[in-house]
This record gives C-alpha cells, structure tokens and sequence, in this order.
C-alpha cells in the first residue's frame, strides 16, 4: 500500500516539479500534505428557490434574460448595468456596477446563472459572478465550493485540481487510522470517505460530518501523544503505594471548623487515590482565589505524614510561605505534626537547624521558597511535593525538588482558573483536579468602572472605606513614567495619594525594589502600618490581607481578564464587604467587554473563559508559553466535548496492552514514534 505522506506531490498527474515548488511554499510536499490542507470556508453555488434567499445572504440563481439590459453611466468612469431575469416565474433585477463588458453577454432568451448578494425586498441580486447555464464554466451549479488559504503563486484553481488529481489517483491509499469501535461508536465518517467530502462536499450536510471526522481525530492523535506520554513517565518513575489511614483523614477533616464544600472533597478523594496508587502523582489543582485550596493540600500534607512520609510545600515568595506556615501550623500542629520554615531570610544558625532537624525526620512538614531546593537540603523520607502558583517556577526548579525523595507524589497548585478545555489540553500529561465551587457565606467583591475623570469620586468612596479602620490597594501598570505610554505609574501615584490623604501612611512597592524591602513593606502593610498600599502588580499572588477591603486598578485595558481578576482577589479575604474599582478609558472594543465583564461576574472560570473568546488559546497562555497545539480544523471552544471524548479513549487504549501490539494499531503507534514519544521506549 503506498504512503501517501512519503510521495512527492510531483508525482501527481498535471502538477510537475514547477508546481510541486509553488505548493511547497504553502507546506505541501507530499500527497498527504495535500490532502490535509483542508478549506477555511466554503462559497455556495448551489441554486437556491428565489422564494427562499434571505435578504442579505449571497446566493446563486438561475434564471432566463427577458428584454435588453440598461447601463447607465454617473462620475468618473462609473457604471451600471441592469437586466430582468424570469426564474420560475418570478421576475428578478441583476445589477452589475463597472462591468460594462457583459451586457453583450445577456442577448435575450438566454439562461444564465448568477451569483451576490439578494435584496428581497426590491427582488434585486447584485452580481459578482456569471456563468452561462450551457457552459463548461457552469460546473459550479449545485457545488459547495471549497475555499483555501492561499500565498505565492498557487491559485484556487491550481489547489482544486491537484487535490482531484490526487483523490484520483490515491484516494484509495489513504489509510484509516482510527480504531473501527471508535468509528462506529461516534458513527464518525470513514477517513478517505471524510477526505473526499470536506474538499468537495455534495451537501452542506456532508461537509459538516466530513468536519466532524476529521476534527475529532486532530483531538485524538493529540491527546494520544498526551496520554502516552503520561503512561511512559508513570511507568519509568517508580512510584510508591503510601499507606494512607482513611480513617485518620476522616477524623482530620471532621475536626475542621468548617465543613468542606462537595467540590473540596471530590478533588481530596482523586488526590487520595493518587497517593494510595502505585504510580507517582502527577496533578494539577486549580481553583478560583478563596475557592479553598490551601485546606485540601493541608488534607494532602497530613495523609502523608500519616502514611510515615514528610510533606514539603514550595511557594514563589517569603511572604506568602509564612502565610502559609502560620495556616498549616493552626491546622496540623493540634494532630502532633510538625510544621517548619525555611526561607532566604532565615539567620545562618536558624537555617542549619532546620536543615538538620528536616534530614532527621523531627520536621515533618517543610513550607519554602527556593530555599528548599538548595543542594544542601536533604529529607529524610519525602513523600508528597507540592507547588503553590507552579507557573512562577521553572520546570528545573520543579524537578529539583522532586529529586528531594525517592519519586514523590507531586500537587501543582494553581490559582489562576483555566477553562477544563484549555487544562487537558496544556496539561494532557497531568491528571487535572479542579475547585470549581465556593466557600458558603462570602462576600462578592462589587466591581465598578469608572473614567478617568471620575478618579475624585473614587478617592471619596476610598477615603470612607479607610475612615472604618479598613485598607486599600492602589494598582499601576509602570513602576515611572513613560514616554512611551500614557498610563499612571506608581511612584507618581503615590506622591498625589500621599498629598490627598496626608493623615494616613501611603506605602509603596514595585518589582525593582530587592526582595526584602518588598517583603518589608508587605509586613508593614499586613500589620496595619500602612493605609494604602501603591504598587505594580507583584502583589497579584498568594497575599492575603482580611483588612484590605478597597481596590483600583489604574489603566485596567491594559491587562487581561485573567490578571485582573487575580488583582482583585488581594481583597475581599475577610468577613466585610469589599470593593474593586477599575479606572479605564479603553478605545478598543474588546477593552471595554473586558470591564463589562469583570463588573458582571466574579466567578474566574467564567472569565477565563471569556477572557478565551476575546483573546484566544494563544494569548491566553502566551504563544511561546503555551504548548498549544494549532490544530487545523478543530477549535478548542466549540469542539470541548470532542475533546474530552477524545482524552477518554485515548486514555483507554494507551492503558490496553493490545494497543502496544495489536497490527491493528500500527499506525498509531508508528505515529507516536515519528513524534518522538516513544523515543527509547521498547515495547514487547
């Protein structure tokens, strides 16, 4: 059987080596390629019942000329022509503007098709295309005409007929790839049958299952990669069964002063599992700011230290690790479990006995920053790792202190909700946890956008909420001023803060400002010291301040739903009610949804996913970061459910030893060979 992704598109009657050059510059070098550069769209020619065109839509007619055409000319070589056409009865105006060559075209009595735009009120079609019915041309009749993405020199035309040559020729050859229950259990189109019809579709209909077909083996083949790869690295990292007490776990859980939410518990239980298996955790928690993530990995912490395993939890910075130290230490320490810190902060004697006490096992839990990834930390016996906000730590970071204990089980921990679509696919080779409920009794932050010139209003609104004893936080996109950018910076904000409110300490901090005055300021902020904090947005992760009930973001169309939403979680963390107020002037469109909406709701994953339908999966992630695939037909947003069917199977037949040696899989697992998954993988 020929490989049509190993012939040369040269081989193609009627293409040749001058072709094969032109067709090389769109990225088509083989007959495969070829075949799978599949249409953007499609121009419908099909003759439409002039009782049924849509005002507006652009249709293709077939009609008789009845009498001689008008041409009338106005301006500077302007012109327009108009004819009566009798179809079925109906009679109807074509109009064409500067194309005074056909009116030599409509003799009367002949039949011709006409194909623009149709005014069903004055039974009008305004004509860009022509053909005589009895012509050769005419072929477009009754066609869903495919339209590609072009460059160079290769016309539609020339795309067209190598595409026909090639379904000619090597229709046949063209294999089918996908397992047969999978086709008759989605009843999806066969592959060379999906080939033919999302070229040259004979109905509407036809197109759309040919579309089906094919966009759901692009979601297939992907997440076969994701879900292969996830099956190799469980089985070449030699995971441990930890032991866990169940019972224990449920005593813990029973002894929390709150009750955890259905979401807290369904994401315990999958993280449990985990633990309890063979195979080393790989797993992404994500939840929406106060959604309760902190709890769940103390529940994770004690099952480990429980099961006879140390537990170590690494955050982005000092501040936020103590936040963290003093949270776990009131939840674990009453169950005899011992909660430590080690940071860059700590004096050298401090450091050395943690280090010692963590080496000898007397520390069973360990909360830092990069300080525990130091070569000089050792564990006694690591069991679970877990990474707080992972996506402000390299991937080497992560593997270092993983390479702490012997495979531990690993919880990355995110607090930036990522729509479920966009999670499987970015983080296939990761089991996906997701907090997607709230704690009962909290406050919605009220969210409100206000100009530029409003800014007075919003001081007053601030000053009311600080004359109750409560803080603020003011937000600025630049550290100084810009000749670049028209937005307020931070240092300029806070000398006019500090002139408007001369009774209250205004504090400032920026990203240039060493780590420990940041720290400093963070302190001073926690403790009272300050009323209002000024500062860029380093302070978007992980700080928590109940008091700080009173948010601006200045210039807020300069930043994404996603950031935005972040920035207003720093307030509303206690038990008042807490405000955001977004000062903005957005000329663009998307700018002003994007306030629309962050005034609208407060639930992130329903941002993220609008932030998704403004921005796209590219620059949600940011291209370069995101490791998303481009798929050719397939679209994240509208095809999530294909997607999750697809992770499913896959997920099956990468777990089915049959797959890694059933002939009937060959292609498959030669696919994944030509990717470089199975690179010194043996399969028996």
């Amino acid at each position: 059987m020929t490989d049509v992704y190993q012939t040369p598109v040269s081989l193609l009657h009627g293409v040749g080596e001058e072709r094969a050059k032109a067709l090389a510059g769109l990225g088509i070098h083989s007959v495969g390629d070829l075949l799978e550069y599949f249409p953007s769209r499609y121009e419908d020619y099909r003759v439409r019942d002039v009782t049924e065109a849509k005002d507006g839509e652009r249709v293709t007619l077939q009609g008789t000329v009845y009498g001689e055409p008008s041409v009338r000319f106005y301006g500077k070589r302007k012109s327009r022509i108009a004819v009566k056409l009798v179809i079925d009865k109906v009679v109807v105006t074509a109009v064409w503007f500067n194309q005074t060559f056909v009116k030599k075209r409509l003799s009367p009595g002949k039949e011709i098709l006409v194909t623009g735009k149709w005014d069903r009120h004055k039974l009008q079609i305004t004509v860009s295309e022509m053909t005589e019915a009895d012509s050769d041309r005419a072929q477009k009749r009754g066609e869903l005409a495919p339209i590609y993405p072009l460059g160079g020199d290769v016309t539609h035309s020339l795309l067209r007929r190598a595409i026909q040559q090639a379904l000619k020729q090597y229709g046949t050859e063209i294999p089918e790839i996908l397992p047969a229950d999978i086709v008759a259990r989605y009843r999806l189109m066969p592959r060379a049958e999906a080939f033919h019809a999302i070229h040259f579709p004979r109905s509407a209909e036809d197109g759309r299952q040919a579309r089906r077909r094919i966009m759901f083996e692009e979601l297939f083949l992907f997440q076969l990669k994701m879900q292969a790869l996830r099956r190799i690295t469980r089985q070449q990292t030699e995971g441990r069964a930890l032991d866990v007490p169940i019972d224990d776990v449920r005593q813990f859980v029973a002894s929390l002063p709150f009750s955890l939410t259905d979401a807290q518990k369904r994401v315990v239980r999958e993280i449990l599992a985990d633990m309890r298996s063979p195979y080393a955790m790989n797993r992404l928690l994500q939840g929406d700011v106060g959604s309760g993530k902190t709890v769940v990995a103390a529940i994770a912490l004690f099952a480990a230290v429980k099961a006879g395993y140390q537990g170590a939890l690494m955050v982005p910075t000092e501040i936020l690790a103590e936040q963290h130290l003093q949270s776990l230490t009131s939840l674990l320490s009453p169950h005899g479990i011992q909660v430590a810190l080690l940071s860059g902060s700590l004096g050298t004697r401090r450091r050395r006995d943690v280090i010692s006490a963590l080496q000898m096992g007397l520390i069973d839990v360990i909360v830092g920053t990069h300080a525990l990834i130091q070569e000089d930390v050792f564990f006694r016996n690591l069991g679970l790792v877990i990474t707080d906000e992972q996506h402000r730590f390299g991937v080497e970071q992560r593997r270092i202190l993983r390479s702490k204990g012997l495979s531990p089980d690993v919880l990355f921990m995110t607090a930036t909700p990522i729509p479920r679509t966009l999670a499987i696919t970015a983080f296939g080779d990761m089991d996906v946890s997701t907090i997607d409920q709230m704690p009962a009794g909290r406050k919605p932050i009220e969210t409100t956008w206000r100009k530029h010139e409003q800014f007075h209003l919003v001081l007053e609104q601030m000053r009311s909420e600080l004359r109750k004893g409560r803080q603020a936080y003011v937000i600025c996109p630049l550290i100084e001023e810009s000749e670049k950018l028209d937005v307020q910076n931070a240092i300029d904000v806070h000398a006019q803060l500090t002139q408007y409110f001369p009774e209250y300490r205004i504090g400032l901090m920026h990203g240039r400002l060493p780590a420990k005055e940041k720290d400093a300021v963070m302190q001073a902020f926690l403790a009272g010291e300050y009323a209002v904090l000024v500062s860029t947005t380093v302070v978007e992760v992980g700080v928590n301040v109940p008091n700080a009930t009173f948010m601006v973001v200045y210039d807020a169309e300069r930043f994404g739903l996603a950031q935005l939403h972040q920035l207003r979680g720093r307030v509303g963390r206690g038990s008042e009610q807490s405000y955001c107020v977004l000062i903005a002037d957005p000329k663009s469109e998307i700018g002003k949804e994007r306030m629309r909406v962050m005034c609208e709701t407060t639930d992130g994953f329903e941002l993220s996913r609008r932030d998704l339908e403004l921005r796209g999966p590219g620059d949600f992630f940011g291209t370069k970061q995101s490791g998303l695939p481009e798929f050719k037909v397939a679209d994240l947003l509208s095809d999530y459910k294909a997607l999750e069917v697809a992770r499913q199977e896959t997920a099956r037949l990468v777990e089915d030893e049959q797959f890694w040696q059933d002939d009937r899989y060959a292609w498959l697992r030669g696919y994944l060979k030509r990717e470089g998954v199975l690179d010194g993988i043996v399969f028996d």
